[in-house]
């Protein structure tokens, strides 16, 4: 396989992957279509960032031990899997017993930051080991025998990275579409709950998926 080849191989891949409707997803759009821009762009770096560490420790080797080591491996696991569904019951938490009127005042009140953002985004990638599987298992295959594997894997983790930043911006632009009628407080309060459930669920299937 030569670096093109690979190269375009691994875009058909990662490209259907980051446009599956999944957890990434829902937290971009959610947090987007609440008209806090600078946030939405933190999740999608947190992710992001997620991802490149995911992609350099696969390369380096080093994620081969996570899935050698069962230990290792469930207790990042339930790690994640307590993370997810702590913030998925969080937002349903919020929908329950308030006025609509008053938990969109108190979202609009929220600070607007990009660290938070980063943050949760970062946190739900590197907690989530079946991303690491995901590269463990898929990446070695696109990497050409007589190419460097470090450089190789950097270089099509970035192409990763870029897709899903190009999918990010396309989900950000389009929830801003919408933000106008999902802020309004009944319609933010449905979102919230479709959210926090499919996080929820996310958490409970991996903890105790296959």
């Amino acid at each position: 396989m030569t670096t093109t080849t690979a190269l375009w191989s691994f875009a058909l891949v990662v490209g259907l992957l980051t446009l599956t409707p999944g957890l990434d997803t829902a937290l971009v759009l959610r947090t987007a279509a609440l008209g806090h821009r600078a946030r939405a762009w933190g999740v999608v770096l947190g992710i992001q960032t997620g991802v490149l560490a995911w992609g350099a420790l696969t390369s380096l080797g080093v994620t081969a031990l996570l899935t050698a080591s069962h230990l290792a491996y469930e207790a990042l696991r339930w790690a994640g899997a307590a993370y997810l569904v702590w913030m998925g019951v969080q937002m349903l938490r919020k929908t329950f017993g308030g006025h609509p009127a008053q938990e969109a005042a108190q979202e609009r009140a929220t600070p607007d930051t990009f660290t938070a953002g980063w943050r949760q985004g970062t946190l739900t990638n590197l907690l989530n080991p079946k991303v690491g599987a995901f590269y463990v298992a898929v990446l070695p295959q696109f990497l050409p025998p007589e190419a460097n594997h470090l450089a190789m894997g950097l270089l099509l983790t970035t192409e990763h990275i870029l897709l899903g930043l190009l999918w990010s911006a396309a989900l950000i632009a389009g929830a801003r579409l919408l933000s106008g009628w999902l802020r309004r407080p009944t319609a933010r309060r449905t979102l919230d709950r479709l959210t926090g459930t499919v996080i929820t669920a996310f958490g409970l299937r991996l903890a105790f998926g296959d």
